[in-house]
């Protein structure tokens, strides 16, 4: 991660606003960071409502609606944009005083309209670490809870943006826990061995009890490269406890989470091996929202 790059929080109106604030608000501080809070109105609002206006209509009347529908989009892009605002001003002050107590030297407001993909593609040169809600304002909708006019979704977007952007990405979906123990779930492909070297080096892990943990059967070259990665840490200072676990490795991890009280997990995305499916396959995506973990992906 470079030092002069920030943390980017991109957040929605959703629950998982506040907890995306205090996540990426920590991050910042202790990467010693400065912290932007985004809002990103989408090309929703460029939508008709679908009202039917289908059928033989005269010259003034069809006028008339061609202007209605003009004012009736100015007005629901106005009402977006003010709802954002609102949104980034209750951020700041649920934040309040603490961010400049927890050492963040610059916390900044961003409201953008555009396709969301396209928004923090533009941001990626200047980010060091993206944070995302792992859910979004619609599906707090469609849970019934009230998602606000905009009816935005970060969460929506994770799978395509982790795609897509080579950036740190913190996923989060609950309160705020500083985090002090992580499990790093390591396959020894490329994406793995880039998580431990910048685990090794970074910050933000600084002080944390690390678990490295690998699936699969006992093997010398298993032992192989969960040595090299054990040494990368330990040569850090970081204190590390290895795991090796046989069987399925999702419901290995979920369970090594469970049962050694981890509050991240941290692991590569979107590679060739069974770990792919920890966060996007249905039944371990549903657990792990479940339990709140936070979990930073890696390119």
């Amino acid at each position: 991660m470079d030092n002069d790059k920030k943390v980017l929080a991109s957040v929605d109106q959703s629950h998982c606003a506040e907890p995306v604030a205090d996540h990426a608000c920590w991050a910042a501080r202790r990467l010693q960071a400065p912290l932007t809070l985004l809002h990103v109105l989408d090309r929703h609002l460029e939508r008709a409502r679908g009202d039917d206006h289908s059928g033989m209509i005269g010259l003034d009347a069809q006028e008339n609606l061609a202007e209605k529908l003009v004012e009736d989009e100015a007005r629901r892009i106005a009402a977006a944009k003010e709802q954002g605002r609102i949104l980034l001003t209750n951020l700041l002050n649920h934040l309040g005083d603490n961010a400049g107590r927890a050492g963040v030297a610059n916390v900044e407001t961003a409201l953008r309209h555009g396709a969301f993909e396209d928004v923090l593609a533009g941001q990626a040169p200047a980010v060091r670490l993206l944070v995302l809600g792992r859910s979004g304002a619609d599906a707090d909708a469609e849970a019934g809870a009230d998602a606000g006019a905009g009816h935005d979704s970060v969460g929506e977007h994770v799978e395509s943006i982790v795609r897509t952007m080579h950036v740190p990405t913190l996923i989060v979906s609950g309160p705020f826990i500083e985090p002090k123990r992580i499990l790093v779930a390591f396959d020894n492909g490329p994406a793995a061995r880039r998580a431990v070297e910048m685990i090794a080096d970074s910050a933000l892990f600084e002080g944390m009890k690390i678990f490295l943990f690998m699936g699969g059967a006992e093997s010398p070259e298993i032992r192989r490269q969960l040595a090299w990665a054990e040494g990368v840490l330990r040569a850090a200072g970081r204190d590390v406890r290895v795991m090796l676990k046989p069987g399925d490795v999702a419901s290995s991890v979920t369970t090594a989470l469970q049962e050694n009280a981890i509050d991240m997990l941290v692991m590569g995305a979107f590679g060739h091996s069974a770990l792919r499916s920890l966060i996007f396959g249905s039944k371990t995506a549903a657990l792990l929202r479940a339990v709140r973990i936070p979990t930073l992906l890696l390119r």
